[in-house]
């Protein structure tokens, strides 16, 4: 075989080599993106019951400012009650009293219904907390095996990217220039043998002096039709 076709094939199996690393770290990410997924869907109901329970907090904190103050009206209301000597006074100062006795009653029964939901909300609380810990928990061992997968395949495809950076230094420059041009285009093998009289990669004939021009030199040449590059095997 000759030099150059040898040294061009065997970067092509360096670029294999690290072709599949590149796929095996990429496998890696939909894996750590489904953790992603699962931590960030109880992490959001998290977020969700705090928000809540923080805003009943604050709605209690404006009902009980406006019951004080219809407390002390009413406590008013009531001592105007009592002091008036007329009957219109009077009947006027009672409407008054009762209109007021339903506010308290009616806010008093919404300051329960707060109260009560503040209270499942701080439980609400505290189960998910517990749930985000125990997703962290559980996930810990998964995350450390991933990291140490992928630390290992890219140790592995720094290794190869060393190995390919060498054997391209065998490879002609012009050459070279080709054949990572073809592959940068097409993201795949770029270099075929021919299979019987024709293309390997997309079966077109080859004219047959190309063809005994390529195995009398060893001649590596370029596809018309599918532009990959072809060498003829003896």
């Amino acid at each position: 075989m000759h030099q150059d076709l040898e040294a061009l094939l065997a970067l092509q199996a360096d670029d294999e080599v690290i072709d599949r690393l590149d796929a095996k770290l990429r496998a890696l990410g939909p894996r750590l993106s489904e953790l992603e997924r699962r931590r960030k869907a109880v992490a959001e109901q998290l977020a969700t019951a705090e928000s809540t329970t923080e805003a009943d907090e604050h709605k209690r904190r404006d009902l009980e400012g406006r019951l004080s103050d219809h407390k002390q009206r009413q406590e008013r209301n009531l001592a105007h009650l009592d002091s008036v000597k007329r009957m219109r006074e009077a009947t006027a100062a009672m409407a008054q009293v009762e209109q007021a006795r339903k506010i308290l009653i009616e806010e008093e029964s919404e300051l329960q219904a707060i109260t009560r939901r503040i209270s499942d909300g701080h439980k609400s609380i505290a189960a998910h907390r517990d749930a985000l810990a125990s997703e962290d928990s559980e996930q810990a061992a998964e995350r450390d095996a991933l990291a140490a997968e992928r630390a290992g395949i890219e140790t592995e495809l720094a290794d190869a990217r060393a190995k390919r950076a060498q054997t391209a230094t065998h490879v002609p420059k012009a050459i070279l220039a080709k054949y990572d041009r073809i592959r940068g285009r097409r993201g795949e093998q770029a270099i075929f043998a021919l299979r019987g009289p024709s293309c390997g990669h997309c079966d077109t004939a080859i004219p047959l002096q190309r063809r005994n021009q390529m195995i009398g030199t060893g001649q590596i040449e370029v596809c018309e039709a599918c532009g990959v590059l072809l060498y003829a095997t003896q």
